[in-house]
């Protein structure tokens, strides 16, 4: 029997005021919003299952991340920390996990069965806080870490700076196609302040039209 996710469609209470903030200080977000303003970020509303399926998803297509997280939903009754600590190595090699991945995803799962991660003061904690405790897992890095503020807690202002995808997304908007550094994205960036999170969702559509949801 299928293993089914239900997925949270939830638009932040800050988006109409990010949207109007956005294009009134950014000539580009004046042009994209309106394109796809009926969309917005969407969350899996289970923060252990959405950095599970970013460690599945690590370096490999898209495609490949979903059908190995397809076969290894299905091991488990529930995917909880609990009920993945069960599981067998074997088995979830089986799934099409590497041996480093299954280390990565037991790692995670102790993380929040032995209560290591602060998970009932994240609403109170800032985002530099939150990467701190997340990188400190096995397979977390800055980027993940940040995916999961945007797209879990619904933070409205995340630059991620290591995406390639707002890396080339302002190259094209916003340098007709040539190289950016870091220093020159996070100057455009500037005046999204304070809904980083909501620009770069915006730039990530101007690449690709059908929204992500991690």
């Amino acid at each position: 029997m299928a293993n089914t996710e239900k997925v949270i469609v939830a638009t932040p209470e800050y988006w109409a005021d990010a949207c109007k903030h956005l294009m009134k200080k950014d000539r580009v977000m004046k042009r994209l919003i309106p394109q796809f303003g009926e969309v917005s970020l969407q969350s899996r509303g289970d923060a252990f299952v959405t950095l599970a399926r970013s460690i599945v998803g690590q370096q490999v297509s898209v495609k490949a991340a979903q059908t190995v997280w397809d076969r290894f939903a299905l091991l488990p009754r529930k995917i909880t920390p609990v009920n993945v600590l069960k599981l067998k190595v074997d088995d979830m090699r089986a799934a099409g996990l590497s041996a480093r991945k299954v280390e990565y995803i037991v790692d995670l799962a102790l993380h929040f069965d032995s209560g290591a991660l602060n998970v009932k003061k994240w609403t109170e904690m800032t985002d530099e806080a939150i990467i701190d405790e997340l990188v400190a897992i096995r397979g977390i890095g800055r980027w993940t870490a940040e995916m999961f503020l945007m797209f879990h807690l619904m933070r409205p202002n995340v630059l991620p700076l290591d995406d390639v995808g707002l890396i080339n997304g302002i190259s094209r908007n916003y340098f007709s196609g040539e190289a950016v550094s870091r220093n020159e994205a996070r100057e455009v960036a500037a005046p999204w302040a304070p809904y980083c999170s909501v620009a770069t969702w915006y730039i990530w559509r101007s690449l690709d039209p059908l929204p992500v949801s991690y």
